[in-house]
């Protein structure tokens, strides 16, 4: 660990090449300079990491106090003048990010305001669908080789300050995403009232994750896992004392190490492990956890990776936005899991979303959508009829329900949402303000939603039959109006009648009528 304030020369004297990245944690705020190599990585070539319990003041008082964001403060602005000494723009981090944990403090903005303001770097807050994506991102590049990871069916687990991921894969595929609401420092938080020490610790935490190991254990009793990968900031810190590169660590190793570690204080357990005091805070809780959902799955060892967590944290955040489609791929698998478990028409939702992408290739220049935003759209293609294994009688508000209760790989909780609106105003109603969850949303993401349902409502429209009937279409426009020339097909009378009861919000939003044409 380098320190900030120390004198150091960079090996190469193309700054162009160089990326930095920021992350303010749940227990130190660090900083990273890589370099671009040819083939595309990011080769790092220094780090920087200092102590900050922003945890401690979430998770104990649901506000961050004055002298932790002034800490925060202090810590960047020496990195920053660390940058201006070798030729860096101290104010242009490519990535400067916040941890998503901060979002539960209630004065999160104004934190995050200082921060900007006193350091003049735009940082943001990681949601949970980029938190997703960092996880997926770290298995892909760092532990797809471990033992457990050539197994049929290995379980990745990631164990946060807040909130503890479950990534499913079968056959090196993504088939189930799983989040609780149990953490390092939220448990740390919670069980310090007790004063219990040592075993009775370990059994006051255990009992306080006992409603989410019930959940965890449920939502995979229907699979028999071949292996487990245990990553997370704490349990990574300590994992060259319990196990090696790449040799997988005994439940009785483990628990071992876990009364041992119990037994110390915080102040032994900084100075045996080599860890700030924010860190050694959590280090029970975090290995009492994963413990504990090693034995819920009736596990017998599990794999640790050694590298470092913060270090590969940093790196990811330069890499994860380079994901592209093998992130969205797994993103749609995600949908189709989801769809399949409800029953939904597959081949009724993927031709949907054919049409739908058809009709943003065309018409770019009207909806100015993102790349996301398009994902979002191919994601509620997928999944609008889910509710009719509820009732086909009013599907539309069943599948809104069904989503909004459901974890879709990778998208955070407001693209759940976003996708959940959309699939309700598939058919029938279209957004209005007296409708709750589209109320609650912001101006800009009520476009998005508005968007987003116009489009997938005249693509539904199209496969009213749903017997893929329209396989050609020709888009032009003109004086107001959006001629769709249906190629191939002479008698358009039920996508006709069918796209005069959903283009409406299409017209309402883009200004344009939509005009189904035969192949006269």
């Amino acid at each position: 660990m380098a320190l900030a304030g120390e004198k150091r020369s960079l090996p190469t004297d193309d700054k162009t090449t160089l990326f930095t990245a920021l992350h303010i944690g749940a227990s130190s705020v660090s900083m990273m300079i890589a370099e671009r190599t040819k083939d595309g990585n990011f080769l790092p070539i220094d780090f920087l990491e200092q102590p900050a319990p922003l945890a401690h003041d979430v998770f104990g008082g649901n506000i961050i106090s004055n002298a932790t964001t002034e800490r925060i403060v202090s810590i960047i602005r020496g990195y920053q003048q660390n940058l201006a000494e070798l030729g860096l723009d101290p104010y242009s981090f490519t990535r400067a990010v916040a941890t998503n944990v901060l979002h539960e403090a209630t004065n999160h903005e104004a934190v995050l305001n200082r921060i900007r303001v006193a350091c003049r770097v735009p940082v943001s807050m990681i949601d949970d669908g980029e938190m997703t994506r960092l996880i997926y991102l770290k298995t892909r590049r760092r532990i797809q080789h471990l033992p457990a990871m050539t197994q049929r069916t290995a379980l990745v687990v990631h164990v946060g300050p807040g909130n503890t991921r479950a990534l499913l894969f079968q056959e090196g595929l993504i088939t189930r995403y799983t989040s609780y609401r149990m953490g390092t420092h939220r448990t740390r938080e919670a069980v310090e009232a007790s004063h219990a020490e040592g075993p009775s610790l370990l059994r006051v935490i255990r009992e306080h994750a006992a409603g989410n190991l019930a959940q965890l254990r449920h939502d995979y009793s229907d699979v028999s896992i071949d292996g487990i990968v245990l990553i997370g900031y704490e349990i990574q810190s300590v994992a060259s004392f319990v196990t090696k590169s790449n040799e997988a660590c005994s439940l009785k190793k483990l628990r071992n190490f876990t009364t041992d570690a119990a037994a110390l204080t915080d102040l032994e357990a900084v100075k045996r492990f080599q860890l700030d005091y924010q860190t050694a805070e959590a280090l029970i809780p975090a290995l009492e956890i994963n413990l504990a959902i090693a034995e819920t799955l009736s596990l017998k060892e599990v794999h640790i990776p050694v590298s470092e967590y913060e270090q590969g944290l940093l790196h990811d955040l330069l890499a994860s936005r380079e994901l592209g489609d093998t992130f969205a791929a797994e993103v749609l698998r995600s949908a189709r899991i989801l769809a399949d478990r409800y029953q939904s028409d597959p081949g009724h939702g993927e031709y949907v979303g054919k049409l739908c992408e058809h009709f943003v290739a065309n018409l770019h220049d009207l909806h100015q959508l993102d790349e996301h935003d398009i994902l979002l759209l191919k994601v509620a293609a997928i999944l609008h009829e889910v509710g009719t294994y509820v009732s086909p009688r009013a599907h539309h508000k069943h599948s809104e329900y069904i989503i909004l209760n459901s974890e879709i790989f990778g998208l955070d909780r407001m693209d759940v949402t976003i996708v959940a609106l959309v699939s309700r105003y598939h058919r029938h109603s279209v957004p209005r303000m007296d409708h709750p969850a589209y109320a609650a949303l912001t101006a800009e993401e009520r476009i998005r939603v508005c968007k987003l349902a116009a489009i997938l409502r005249v693509a539904d429209a199209l496969e009213r039959t749903h017997a893929q009937r329209v396989s050609k279409i020709e888009i032009t426009r003109s004086s107001g109006k959006l001629h769709i020339r249906l190629v191939g097909l002479e008698d358009a009378a039920i996508e006709r009648l069918a796209m005069d009861a959903k283009a409406d919000l299409f017209e309402q939003v883009f200004g344009l009528k939509v005009i189904v044409d035969e192949d006269n």
